[in-house]
């Protein structure tokens, strides 16, 4: 998927969790493979140049395609998977998978899991520390996520890794106002993807609708530096 993925697990039988690690590492390659838009003979691209249908592709890009019509109305339409007429699920892929490889992991006894996509991560257990990356100070933190308990996706987005790729659906364009990143807290990594860019998209907006959701909160960092969260992000 174009980044790097780390696992940090602890606890649990050591056969069970080492079997489930390969598992969820091989998992991952799977997910590369049906749904890279670099790869000419994965389903996505297939797709893409037509020569496959949705209904002949597999069971997860037929999930998948589902999910991003969700997520689709969900935001109403800030996050789409649609594009010039093609499907391309980028925005919301990895997030679900990563979400699934880190259950595999839970469900096989591992007492603490962190599952790392490309700083978008999962977790479950703990005590857990999460340095989100300041964008506009290299190497420096602009706050930290700290977790002990069942399950909690972080999930950041913004130009400050990849440059702009994250475009308003309305325009085709980059996001006229002003936020370096946006950091969603919820528990599902999967929704914590598509919030964080749906609401990247929105810009300063994304702080009202994210107050609004169940279960979710944010942390913003402005173009001119100053910050922004949610009403229960501290806690």
């Amino acid at each position: 998927m174009g980044t790097a993925f780390s696992f940090d697990v602890r606890g649990g039988g050591e056969r069970r969790v080492a079997a489930a690690l390969d598992a969820a590492a091989a998992w991952l390659h799977h997910v590369d493979e049906v749904f890279s838009t670099y790869r000419p003979d994965s389903e996505i691209s297939r797709l893409a140049a037509g020569t496959r249908t949705l209904a002949a592709c597999g069971p997860e890009v037929r999930e998948v395609a589902a999910l991003c019509e969700a997520a689709e109305s969900d935001t109403a339409g800030w996050f789409t998977a649609r594009y010039a007429g093609g499907f391309d699920p980028t925005g919301l892929v990895k997030g679900w998978a990563v979400e699934r490889a880190a259950a595999m992991l839970a469900s096989a006894g591992a007492e603490a899991v962190c599952v790392n996509g490309g700083g978008d991560v999962q977790l479950h257990g703990g005590p857990w520390r999460i340095g989100v990356t300041d964008p506009l100070r290299p190497g420096a933190l602009a706050t930290l996520v700290e977790f002990d308990g069942d399950a909690l996706a972080v999930a950041t987005s913004g130009p400050a890794e990849r440059g702009c790729h994250i475009l308003d659906p309305r325009t085709g364009r980059p996001p006229a106002a002003g936020l370096a990143s946006l950091t969603v807290v919820c528990r599902s990594l999967t929704d914590a993807d598509v919030r964080a860019t749906a609401g990247y998209a929105m810009g300063p907006r994304a702080r009202g609708w994210l107050t609004a959701l169940r279960g979710t909160e944010g942390f913003a960092v402005a173009a001119d530096g100053t910050t922004w969260r949610t009403p229960g992000f501290a806690a």
